[in-house]
């Protein structure tokens, strides 16, 4: 399925997912980028309904719940809406590493340029008068975090443009300037890295996002270049950055029968009154934190310090974005 028809459709979900009343086409036209065309144009008009035919059976196919029906008993058009209660999941209980990948899906679905389309949509919507419930696509809120340079870097990786950027590594202060054909970016124990060919010291050379300096610039023609086939970024950026030397030992206390997953990580486990006391060994407080949190009471540090003031930032971080998001739905 192409780009374009990926975003049409996923918009249109959250249009319809956004709506307590059925939608007739015109007004999904009016709303739903992608479907932009002139009504009073025959030709242009049937290439739309066409269009919107195929995208209907897609989604049903897809197992989504489109209903049809009319707002009213006025109503002599009939429109689309998509049934709530059928179409959300049950709980899914996910381990810490199993949630950290569906955040990064997230934030990566909100980076290829999906979000505002969809805010813009859901924008019209309420323009028209139409009631918009603004919990219904709250699940599908990124909370990984990337780095700014992650969506010029993608999209010069799809369009194949040879990019340039100012890049600092930790042995000199001056950032030195690059000129890469990016193959793709990856995310590797927590940072995200591009990956390509560097045009000045022909060779493929791996960047650290969180390294460059400024903004990329995207240069020449698209298609300028063809990436490898069947190059494997993720085992060249795990070759580049070397073995994690895990030097620390954290002290963590677990509830019983809770944190399986940490239970498997351990190095030692002793059994205690008010539960299971882990030793774990980690490289960097940080990541071990975001590794933590996500077992939320079940899991309390004891030390060292340096992991407990991690995960009790990563909570405030937390916290605040909450509170945030409650706020702007009440609004």
């Amino acid at each position: 399925m192409s780009r374009t028809r990926t975003e049409r459709l996923v918009n249109l979900v959250i249009c319809l997912l956004s709506t307590r009343r059925f939608l007739t086409a015109a007004q999904i036209a009016a709303t739903v980028p992608g479907y932009e065309h002139d009504p009073e144009d025959a030709r242009d008009h049937e290439a739309f309904q066409r269009k919107f035919e195929r995208d209907k059976a897609e989604l049903r196919d897809l197992g989504v719940p489109l209903e049809t029906g009319t707002a009213s008993a006025f109503d002599t058009e009939p429109g689309y809406r998509i049934a709530q209660r059928e179409y959300a999941l049950p709980e899914i209980p996910l381990e810490p590493d199993e949630a950290a990948a569906v955040g990064i899906a997230a934030r990566l679905w909100q980076h290829a340029g999906l979000a505002a389309a969809a805010s813009s949509g859901l924008a019209k919507l309420r323009a028209a008068g139409i009631d918009v419930d603004p919990q219904a696509t709250l699940g599908v809120e990124p909370v990984v975090t990337v780095d700014p340079t992650f969506a010029p870097l993608t999209a010069a990786a799809r369009d194949r443009r040879t990019v340039t950027f100012d890049y600092r590594i930790p042995e000199n202060d001056a950032a030195s300037t690059r000129r890469l054909q990016p193959w793709g970016v990856v995310c590797w124990r927590g940072r995200w890295y591009v990956v390509g060919h560097d045009v000045d010291r022909d060779a493929t050379r791996c960047f650290r996002l969180s390294r460059i300096v400024g903004a990329v610039k995207a240069t020449g023609r698209p298609g300028a270049f063809t990436p490898p086939t069947g190059v494997d970024l993720i085992s060249h950026v795990a070759r580049w950055s070397g073995p994690v030397e895990r030097t620390g030992r954290a002290t963590v206390l677990a509830r019983p029968g809770r944190a399986a997953g940490l239970r498997r990580w351990a190095e030692e486990t002793t059994p205690g009154p008010a539960g299971d006391v882990l030793v774990l060994s980690y490289a960097d407080p940080d990541r071990l934190a975001g590794a933590l949190v996500g077992y939320g009471a079940d899991v309390r540090v004891l030390e060292p310090p340096e992991v407990r003031e991690a995960v009790v930032q990563r909570l405030k971080e937390i916290a605040a974005r909450h509170e945030a998001a409650t706020a702007g739905a009440l609004r």
